[in-house]
């Protein structure tokens, strides 16, 4: 476990775990939770009454994903009723209500790479559908309290649309809808990208360098082949959608499925589960494709994990990889928070202990227990896979028989391994290998009578897994990395009678779950898994009854089906959270009625910022950033004739707003007819003209040389972070840094400088996302502006008043009070005060050396009203004589009177954050340049018109 990706996750098993917030008195997270399980309660028992049970009989289904056959007499009737169990989880739908009076089902789309039937062409027209449970169908058994409709492929190849159609008719009789891949796609998206590059990533496999040279070649056509498979199941799914149902895509095999999904549509009920590990973002960032596939994924409304280092490690991917924040809720980019947690899934454990009363496996448990008379029984079940560990398994089996020569005919370990993908050379020379281990062991310490190992190739039914079970003392899982592996948790529901020891591998995800009543082991070391055999094996009564004791009432109380209901009702519940996380976002910028209202307006002001805002674009290709490129600021290329258009306007006064300084500025628009404000609008010039200052005069410097020293020592102990010196401020920047470690210095960073240069001084502290800017009290875009309008109007480059404004920016949190200082829908009282506390703001923290210097007073509302009395004596004929009036009568720093907007005219415009304090948004510069293009473009052509 990685301790620098300890990121917080919520375990969701638990469901009070996140008590979330009110919003405007609507039921916090938690409240809707609990009542949300009350009615689960509730209709469960509804259902009971009325006889609506699960229907499904103990007889021969499949173990860990391994098809098993069934009887002829039993094939109809098992089908029937396995898809009818496939109803996945629950929750009460908006209120709706069925004829009856009881509340509707919810429609649930579960979306998995494979059906859980498997067909068979018989003729042109004519289909054989047979059962193939795997263990993901074995966990949905049993719910019926959603209607539940199966999305998948088929397994089969269908060219024809006659078979199609009619495979279409017959999986439709049991609520399966096919999704038809062709041969090709098959091979490079299921066996290629899927089997031969995902999956062995995510359970840490790396594959050999001659292999990972060979697949490097033909990577780029089998993720072309995973994107496009995706793409077709959700072709299918937005085929079948109707609105309110909720969509669970299940695996790596559709990581790339929730974002095609929310491009169809938004409002989508969209969650995403893994069932095997995620491995840590050190092994993820291997992967040529890691950046898109997590965005795909983060496009889910909830994404759910076996276990929470499978989370953490998904926020930690996120978190180093894109860039994003995470949170003890999950992933958050922008405003949009992507809910991610853990959901460990469970068996159907009633099923296991009704079985053990059935007459076939009684007469098992029977059979074996005469077979094996006088002898402990050790138990391995698994697929024949690499990551089972079953090679380290028998090597300790053999070393505890070394070390313990008393206990060789006291002892007997059954191994099954079930073949699987017997046609790859790995799985071939797996095979050969745990052969020749188990005739080595066989033949140097068995007899002619018995052996100590018996291995079997081969599945088992339902009713000899349960007595195999039932029988067994000691059960080995020694999973080199494995999901969950739930043979463990078949185990312990089995053993109510015999109270056997569970021995566990710490690498399988059911570690997590059942670690306090196993015996823990590291499988790679042979020598404590040799030594835990031994324990286990001569373990007390009274011990493994306590241990037992724990693990069943997990297992009996963690079941399948409260996994499932509980990742819907949580899927449900995180889609209210972001609704009203919504309501809190401003809206897209109407560009259309922004060009119109602009167009109309006589005298337009356009203040802009400049980085993330002007800037070019340095990872437009997919690129890793580029910390040289992207720490040298450029004015984006496409902005240039645009924005000589816009400056070239006279009824428009352009101001690039920045808290860069002024070399920068200078480098970027020195060529264009406009004004800078650089540093926060604490410098100020026309590119025609020289820097003059709006500071306050004797502004108090004194703490810059302590903070500098600070800043620079973070700057040596922190590898590509770097500091900008500024003439009323410092920035220190970790952005390029470790994530965690750049976290981690900035908290103590904080502390020495509050603790120390900081302590008095009038100082404010400003947190970026990934950087801290210590600024002189007062210092904000906010608190400029007026001080910047009052100097373009001292300088008689506003000819008349300003009734358009167009403020854009990606501005911090701290700046922000810009849009609030023009905003025109504020009550006069309360504009007043707006502005009134910017300006007293920095007065108040100056007034010891500015006392008496009346240019830099705060801003008075009663300017304004003045110019509104004036106005209405002058006429509307008369706005040259009101405005020479205005001018005569204003001061340098009342830049605020020059205004006459309404709230039709006004659009601020946070680029790139969603939580922010304006009107509207814009999602990247790439949006700005559009926008100022359309203005230049419209603006030009209306000039050339009225020129005409």
């Amino acid at each position: 476990m990685e301790s620098i990706e300890d990121t917080r996750i919520p375990q969701n098993n638990l469901i009070l775990q996140t008590p979330g917030i009110k919003y405007n008195g609507v039921p916090s997270r938690l409240e809707r939770l609990l009542r949300e399980r009350e009615l689960r309660k509730s209709s469960k028992s509804l259902y009971a009454n009325e006889g609506i049970r699960d229907g499904y009989r103990d007889s021969d289904v499949s173990v860990n994903g391994i098809e098993l056959c069934l009887s002829d007499g039993d094939k109809r009737t098992r089908d029937e009723e396995l898809i009818e169990g496939l109803v996945a989880a629950k929750t009460l739908s908006d209120g709706s209500e069925r004829l009856d009076g009881r509340p509707q089902k919810q429609r649930l789309l579960v979306v998995a790479n494979r059906l859980p039937v498997s067909a068979v062409r018989k003729g042109k027209d004519s289909w054989a559908l047979e059962v193939s449970v795997g263990g993901l169908v074995r966990a949905l058994l049993g719910v019926n309290e959603f209607e539940a409709n199966w999305i998948g492929w088929a397994g089969v190849n269908v060219p024809d649309e006659i078979g199609q159609r009619s495979l279409t008719e017959a999986l439709a009789e049991k609520r399966c809808i096919p999704v038809f891949l062709d041969q090709e796609t098959v091979h490079q998206y299921y066996n290629g990208y899927c089997n031969n590059i995902l999956w062995p990533l995510f359970h840490y496999l790396p594959l050999p360098q001659e292999d990972r040279l060979a697949t490097t070649r033909s990577f780029q056509s089998q993720f072309a082949a995973y994107k496009k498979a995706n793409q077709m199941f959700a072709d299918v799914i937005n085929e079948h959608y109707q609105e309110g149902d909720v969509v669970w895509c299940h695996d790596y095999h559709l990581m790339f499925l929730p974002k095609c999904l929310k491009e169809y549509n938004s409002k989508m009920k969209v969650g995403w589960f893994l069932h095997t590990p995620f491995p840590s973002s050190e092994i993820h960032r291997t992967l040529p494709s890691r950046s898109e596939l997590l965005r795909a994924v983060l496009a889910a409304d909830l994404v759910g994990f076996h276990t929470y280092d499978y989370a953490r490690h998904f926020v930690s991917a996120c978190t180093r990889i894109l860039g994003l924040e995470g949170t003890p809720e999950g992933v958050e980019d922008q405003g949009k928070l992507t809910r991610v947690a853990a959901f460990p899934i469970g068996i159907d454990s009633d099923r296991f202990i009704r079985a053990l009363e059935l007459s076939p496996v009684k007469y098992h448990i029977k059979e074996l227990q005469e077979r094996f008379a006088g002898r402990k029984v050790m138990l391995g079940i698994d697929r024949l896979d690499m990551i089972k560990g079953i090679p380290q398994r028998i090597l300790a089996f053999e070393k505890f028989l070394e070390e313990n020569p008393d206990w060789r005919d006291k002892v007997v370990l059954l191994q099954i391994a079930v073949p699987t993908r017997t046609d790859v050379p790995e799985y071939q020379k797996l095979t050969c290998q745990v052969h020749e281990i188990v005739g080595r062991i066989n033949g140097r310490f068995g007899t002619l009578t018995a052996v100590p190992i018996h291995h079997l190739d081969r599945s088992l039914d339902f009713h000899a897994l349960c007595a195999i079970y039932a029988v067994t003392d000691v059960a080995l899982v020694t999973s080199l990395r494995d999901g969950m592996n739930l043979v463990s948790y078949e185990f312990v529901a089995c053993q109510a009678s015999k109270k056997g020891v569970l021995i566990l591998s710490e690498f399988a995800g059911a570690a997590q779950s059942l670690g306090a009543g196993a015996i823990l082991v590291n499988p790679w070391n042979v020598t404590e898994l040799a030594s835990s055999i031994g324990y286990a094996l001569t373990m007390s009564a009274h011990e493994r009854e306590k241990r037992h004791h724990h693990n069943f009432m997990h297992v009996t109380t963690h079941t399948s089906q409260e996994w499932a209901e509980t990742f819907v009702s949580e899927l449900n519940d995180t889609v209210v959270e972001a609704q009203l996380r919504t309501r809190q976002i401003p809206p897209q910028l109407p560009t259309k009625l922004a060009i119109e209202r602009y167009l109309r307006s006589n005298n337009r002001l356009l203040i802009l910022g400049f980085n993330a805002t002007l800037t070019e674009p340095v990872d437009a290709q997919g690129r890793r950033i580029d910390q040289l490129k992207e720490m040298e600021l450029k004015l984006h290329p496409d902005l240039k004739e645009p924005l000589r258009k816009l400056c070239n306007d006279p009824k428009t006064t352009v101001v690039v707003l920045s808290g860069s300084d002024r070399n920068v500025l200078d480098e970027n628009f020195g060529e264009y007819r406009m004004w800078l404000a650089a540093e926060h609008g604490m410098f100020l010039r026309q590119t025609e003209g020289n820097w003059m200052t709006t500071m306050p005069e004797n502004l108090n410097m004194d703490w810059v040389d302590s903070v500098k020293h600070v800043f620079e020592y973070f700057t040596e102990r922190t590898p590509r972070s770097h500091f900008e010196l500024r003439e009323t401020s410092l920035v220190w920047n970790y952005k390029y840094t470790d994530i965690e470690f750049g976290r981690l210095q900035s908290k103590d960073l904080l502390q020495h400088l509050w603790t120390g240069p900081i302590s008095n001084a009038s100082v404010d502290v400003v947190q970026g996302s990934r950087s801290v800017e210590v600024r002189a009290v007062g210092v904000t875009k906010g608190a400029a502006i007026d001080r910047i309008l009052g100097e373009i109007v001292h300088n008689n480059d506003v000819k008349a008043p300003i009734d358009y404004v167009l403020c854009i920016g990606h501005f911090l949190p701290k700046d922000e009070d810009i849009y609030s200082f023009f905003e025109p829908e504020l009550p006069l009282g309360q504009a007043a005060t707006t502005r009134n506390k910017i300006a007293n703001h920095l007065n108040r923290n100056t007034s010891n050396h500015s006392a008496g210097k009346s240019g830099h007073r705060a801003v008075s509302y009663k300017v304004s009203q003045q110019a509104s009395t004036l106005d209405k004596k002058a006429g509307s004929n008369e706005n040259g004589n009101w405005w020479s009036m205005m001018r005569d009568r204003m001061t340098v720093h009342e830049g605020s009177s020059v205004l006459d907007l309404k709230a039709d005219n006004y659009f601020s415009c946070a680029v790139g954050r969603k939580c922010s304090t304006s009107r509207y948004l814009l999602g990247s510069s790439a949006d700005v340049v559009s926008l100022l293009k359309e203005l230049a473009y419209c603006s030009s052509y209306r000039a050339a018109s009225s020129y005409k």
